[in-house]
């Protein structure tokens, strides 16, 4: 089974409430909740990843040095292993933007449960419910 490196965020306005992207139709796992973030290209690392991601996704820029990890999840799929590193993010420049048309919500740690996510997301949600 192969290993699929995928880099998260955790964006974190001030009001300490987290920002979820709902997948659009047309994806796998469509309509379910999860952090932003995305693949990491060969010879990228995950904070490249997650700029270039931020960026492309949702109009905003930020840096390594804005980027703390946090946790991760490794997650077995059907036709894949998930290996994502989770950080925590506070700052960036930028107007958020949904550039890929997927819906975007801000949601505080404690009702982070009522969104439905992928199942390699899910044990993710104490970890920054107990963090934040």
């Amino acid at each position: 089974m192969r290993t699929l490196l995928v880099s998260a965020v955790a964006l974190i306005d001030p009001d300490g409430r987290v920002l979820l992207a709902r997948r659009p139709e047309g994806k796998s796992m469509a309509g379910l909740w999860e952090f932003p973030g995305g693949k990491v290209e060969p010879g990228e690392t995950p904070e490249a990843a997650l700029i270039r991601e931020l960026h492309e996704e949702l109009g905003i820029d930020t840096w390594a040095s804005c980027l703390a990890p946090l946790t991760f999840a490794s997650h077995a799929y059907d036709d894949f292993h998930l290996l994502m590193p989770l950080f925590a993010c506070r700052k960036w420049q930028g107007m958020l933007q949904s550039r890929e048309g997927q819906e975007l919500a801000w949601v505080r740690p404690k009702d982070l449960r009522s969104y439905p996510m992928p199942p390699a997301d899910v044990p993710l949600i104490p970890i920054l419910r107990d963090w934040l």
